[in-house]
């Protein structure tokens, strides 16, 4: 019997997925976004302080098209940590994935989600869930990501500037980042306010620092800004055309979407067979949030399907080492190439954390897995033979 065709998506561009009908609007942009940057590289910034995670996303920013975090292991998570990783998100143009894995009845990733000390649907773009509580998990995250959104959408937006000779806050006399960023806040009366920063301590000087605040009630970058298919080659033909595209793209929408855990890369794992099957079935059904999957393969494979698969689990041999035999550890993780993962299994963003993280030089081992990864892409789609 003849095998069946692959699925278009496993031979189409990212540009030309980007445009498909009934593709989510944050699944669009990130497509898009591949596309210009030429990287379907994901980071999975596996680091226990804000310095560590600031520093890796500053040193490997420009190669990723997302980074992905566990903020319950960073040691002194917080509103500094937050502001920080947007703000180089926006500057090296990157999406934000908090790898959270949900897994509970709807009341309580709802109030995962939204509240306590990680409050995730505020700044990250991206997360996960497990389906095995049922279908009922995506709806409820779906709802709380709805209400983030309305609540950004009528939200105080606070900027702080300082003058050149103003004294830097310290640790413990800094503004609340709740304020300062994309987080809801209370109506201030006034549209700009000038603070005057006075310490006690000694040799502190007298600082003058200017707090902009904007009151706005708006639905902005719901969807990505308009382009057309002709605006969106693959990366264009160098540095000035990728930076005049990325500018034409803009920043990306304040929105949320969830990736569906289907598969893992782990020994024996358990979400295989019929458990995946649920997982796409599931996805189906909720196409405007859920925008793909983490697994070990693409998995569309009905008409009008056009997830994203990130995969985990991908390591490239040492530079000056031959590929060949079996990569892992000692916990139970299998390791794959970019290659394989990418060109023979059909997925669109591999994650890596431990070759990057563990490599004298981040940037340039980086560089070297996105180079991979985007040769592996190239050839499955007949960009380059």
């Amino acid at each position: 019997m003849a095998s069946a065709a692959p699925h278009p998506t496993r031979t189409q561009t990212y540009r030309e997925r980007a445009f498909l009908p009934g593709t989510s609007s944050l699944a669009a942009y990130l497509l898009r976004l591949i596309a210009i940057k030429r990287t379907n590289l994901c980071l999975s910034a596996d680091v226990t302080t804000t310095a560590e995670l600031l520093a890796v996303a500053e040193e490997v920013g420009d190669s990723i098209c997302v980074l992905k975090t566990h903020a319950d292991i960073i040691n002194d998570f917080g509103d500094r940590t937050i502001k920080g990783l947007r703000d180089i998100a926006r500057r090296k143009r990157f999406l934000i994935f908090e790898d959270r894995k949900f897994g509970d009845i709807g009341e309580t990733v709802q109030k995962q989600y939204t509240a306590g000390p990680l409050r995730i649907s505020f700044w990250a773009d991206i997360t996960n869930a497990h389906i095995f509580p049922g279908p009922a998990i995506v709806r409820a995250l779906k709802e709380a990501a709805a209400s983030t959104i309305a609540s950004y959408n009528t939200a105080v937006h606070t900027e702080i500037s300082a003058s050149p000779h103003s004294t830097p806050f310290s640790d413990s006399d800094s503004p609340d980042f709740d304020d300062l960023d994309d987080s809801p806040g209370p109506p201030h009366d006034s549209a700009n306010d000038f603070l005057t920063a006075r310490s006690t301590a000694a040799g502190r000087k007298e600082s003058i620092v200017s707090i902009s605040t904007t009151i706005s009630q708006h639905n902005e970058s719901i969807s990505p800004q308009a382009c057309s298919p002709l605006d969106m080659e693959e990366g264009g033909d160098g540095d000035a055309d990728r930076d005049g595209m990325l500018e034409r793209l803009g920043p990306p929408p304040f929105l949320r979407a969830l990736l569906l855990l289907a598969e893992m890369s782990s020994e024996g794992n358990l979400l295989t067979g019929s458990y995946t099957e649920q997982c796409v079935a599931i996805a189906r059904e909720h196409r405007d949030f859920v925008m793909g999957f983490i697994a070990q393969r693409a998995l569309n494979g009905e008409e009008g399907d056009n997830f994203v698969t990130m995969t985990p689990g991908v390591q490239l041999p040492k530079e000056g080492q031959e590929a060949g035999g079996k990569m892992g550890d000692d916990l139970g993780q299998q390791y794959n190439t970019p290659t394989k993962m990418v060109g023979e299994m059909g997925c669109d963003v591999v994650i890596v954390g431990r070759g990057i993280l563990a490599a004298n030089d981040r940037a340039r081992e980086a560089e070297r897995y996105r180079a991979e990864a985007w040769r592996a892409y190239e050839e499955r789609t007949g960009l380059v033979r």
